[in-house]
């Protein structure tokens, strides 16, 4: 499916907006949500083992710091953070088990960072052990892990497959030895494909590859090489993310030069290359910075109106609690997110001192689920039934949201949805300003709008 992108429409609903991995997001937790709130919501969530659930863990080390990265992380050479930083891990997780019913299922689990890769294949072998050991993990579980080409050894692919991880997703960003000198994030193509080979020889059933556009020196002309060298590759899924330069937030970007940035017409001309492109050579474009190839279980989910949308982006498996492990991670609940610490001293003495280390959430009215329902479908599905909607939320929702609705006229005059007597259709040039479409029903949206990256 051919996806021609309108450079005056990118250049129009370009602005600051949420990505929407929460409703509420992220600047509106507050840490008036209290220790004694979460216990109550995840005793809530207990009380039946039928609900599964979806681990995941922060691993914040890195060898070296990338100058684009805005993930919360830590520059780390020596081994001992990390061997302490696993010692209270471990006792994080019994905490938290503890508390859990130990007959739920968990469906889903991923690590993020940082890089966790920078785990040595003993500690991936000790930490796996643990998790399998402490819960009840599904045979069919998504267990998967973000990694680094950097450092690898086939080793550590072989002792995550030991423990059962089953996904790799893969950072590059760029291949153009220029562009990865200006974010201080070098590596070749030739090391890549070799741990691609080890990934795919130890069986995982996933690949994903992580690209970035709007990078320092980057232009369309370099890009193009860089997809072509990825394409080859023939991963099952792709995450093209533009680069968000918040030095406010995130200072070491302040090292990334301003005029080794590309203009905002290339940056534009590079997003319209990429997705026409992929569009064209097999891949499914899903939503906001999403592709996989049309068999992929994410296209197929989406086809089918199954897919889902979280803190780890889009997901097959609905119905899942997250529960967040390690400094900074959110866990989602029904009703509520909790964010841990973010400063890892304080998060290393709560657990120590045996307590959760909270530090902000938000509890959910029971307008903030409704909406967030409405957009999370938004988001997954391209579209809107109106009928399952209003069967879902038990009131008619073109009526409860007149307003809404009537917002979306200029999104129809400009060709990014199709409105119905049965629903909304986005169609293929609206998948691309998506995030536009559901700020519509964001009753916080001009609250914390500098902290979000820009739409396109």
């Amino acid at each position: 499916m051919l996806i021609d992108v309108d450079l005056d429409l990118v250049r129009k609903y370009d602005r600051p907006g949420p990505r929407y991995t929460s409703y509420p997001t992220a600047p509106h937790f507050s840490d008036a949500f209290s220790l004694g709130d979460w216990e109550t919501h995840i005793n809530t969530s207990n009380e039946t083992a039928a609900r599964p659930l979806s681990l995941y863990f922060h691993i914040p080390f890195c060898n070296r710091l990338c100058w684009f990265c805005a993930c919360s992380m830590i520059v780390s050479r020596s081994s001992e953070p990390m061997k302490k930083y696993l010692a209270t891990l471990h006792r994080e997780v019994k905490l938290y088990a503890s508390r859990m019913n130990p007959n739920r299922k968990v469906v889903q689990i991923h690590f993020g960072g940082g890089t966790p890769t920078h785990m040595t294949p003993d500690q991936i072998r000790e930490v796996g052990t643990m998790i399998h050991d402490t819960f009840q993990v599904a045979e069919d579980a998504e267990i998967s892990i973000e990694m680094d080409p950097r450092g690898l050894t086939e080793e550590h692919i072989l002792a995550l497959r030991d423990v059962g991880f089953n996904r790799a997703s893969v950072g590059i960003q760029d291949f153009d030895p220029k562009v990865q000198k200006a974010i201080n994030r070098v590596h070749d193509a030739e090391l890549v494909g070799r741990v691609l080979d080890w990934i795919r020889t130890a069986g995982f059933n996933s690949l994903n590859l992580d690209l970035i556009y709007g990078l320092p020196h980057q232009t369309i002309a370099s890009f193009e090489d860089t997809l072509e060298q990825i394409i080859a590759f023939e991963p099952d899924r792709l995450a093209v993310f533009s680069y968000a330069h918040v030095p406010w937030i995130k200072t070491h970007q302040k090292l990334i030069l301003p005029q080794d940035m590309p203009a905002p017409e290339e940056k534009l001309r590079i997003l319209k290359y990429i997705i026409e492109t992929l569009t064209t050579r097999g891949y499914d474009y899903i939503g906001m910075d999403h592709f996989a190839k049309s068999e992929d279980e994410l296209a197929v989910a989406q086809r089918e109106g199954s897919l889902q949308r979280n803190f780890q982006g889009y997901s097959t498996w609905a119905g899942t609690d997250i529960q967040a492990f390690g400094m900074s991670s959110i866990s989602q609940l029904p009703r509520a997110y909790a964010q841990h610490t973010k400063n890892l001293e304080l998060w290393h003495s709560a657990v120590d001192a045996g307590r959760l280390p909270l530090e902000r959430g938000v509890a959910l009215s029971e307008e903030d689920a409704e909406r967030r329902h409405i957009i999370m479908r938004l988001m997954c599905d391209m579209g809107m039934n109106y009928a399952q909607l209003s069967e879902d939320l038990g009131y008619d929702v073109r009526d409860r949201f007149r307003t809404e609705f009537e917002s979306l006229d200029t999104f129809e005059e400009d060709g990014l949805l199709s409105r119905s007597e049965s629903g909304i259709e986005i169609t293929s040039v609206g998948r691309l300003f998506i995030r536009n479409i559901a700020m519509t029903f964001d009753a916080y949206l001009e609250q914390g709008q500098e902290r979000f990256s820009q739409t396109v």
